[in-house]
């Protein structure tokens, strides 16, 4: 089925139904997360906003005792991001298992895996730190992501939740959907554009599950300016990227 508003290169998405509305506060069952099974990862300063994934993060769970963040660039990334190298000829995939935590992934082969707190994974384009790949994982009371809403309406939780940053110009979803994942695991799929008045207009692809009472959260941003709007090429291997993302 096509995305709203943008051809998709990649596999079809199932369209969820109309989007299911939050409780009242007085009688939310909203999923906390569960501080007491695992200690939580520590907060990473940066000089923006959190990250989208941790946005999402903030959506699913409303009322999270820590929200760990997937780094962002510097303000020299973003600089050099406009400048920097890296051609069509880094596009080449590889598959990244992380076996302890749960998850698998496709990854371009020439971005490196770097280390910072708050993230379980995280790849970064040499050269343009501001597009990168992350993981962030979760514990949660959840058995499942249709317990807490459809896609559209964790999409419309996330916009929301970007148009509250001072830096955001604005956020437009492209499409929100859902996939079968490994042993027929609920995967969500969220696109969409961002233009913050720190580091510019970004293409952001995003994508969760649960599994064994973890939420799964794979956030991709890259570029994707007027002056250098993303090709089609890099689409198809960042879609590839995120159809990739599964449980093991």
């Amino acid at each position: 089925m096509p995305l709203v508003g943008c051809p998709r290169r990649g596999p079809p998405l199932r369209l969820a139904g109309r989007a299911q509305r939050p409780p009242p506060p007085q009688h939310s069952t909203a999923p906390k997360c569960d501080s007491s099974s695992s200690t939580p990862s520590p907060l990473l300063t940066t000089r923006r906003a959190a990250s989208a994934a941790s946005l999402l993060l903030a959506a699913l769970l409303p009322f999270p005792t820590s929200s760990p963040q997937l780094p962002v660039a510097s303000a020299k990334e973003e600089e050099e991001s406009e400048v920097g190298g890296g051609g069509r000829g880094d596009l080449e995939l590889e598959r990244y298992t992380d076996r302890d935590e749960g998850f698998t992934l496709l990854k371009p082969v020439s971005w490196p895996q770097v280390e910072k707190a708050g993230a379980t994974a995280l790849f970064q384009q040499e050269g343009k730190g501001s597009n990168n790949i992350g993981v962030v994982v979760n514990p949660v009371r959840l058995s499942t992501l249709t317990e807490f809403g459809t896609p559209q309406f964790v999409a419309e939780r996330l916009i929301q939740a970007e148009k509250k940053k001072e830096s955001t110009k604005s956020a437009e979803v492209i499409s929100a959907g859902e996939r079968s994942g490994h042993d027929g695991l609920t995967v969500y799929e969220i696109e969409y554009l961002l233009d913050s008045t720190r580091g510019g207009m970004k293409r952001i692809f995003s994508a969760a599950f649960v599994a064994s009472r973890k939420l799964y959260l794979l956030n991709i941003t890259h570029s994707d300016s007027q002056e250098k709007p993303l090709d089609s090429q890099t689409r198809n291997v960042l879609e590839q990227v995120l159809h990739s993302f599964d449980s093991v």
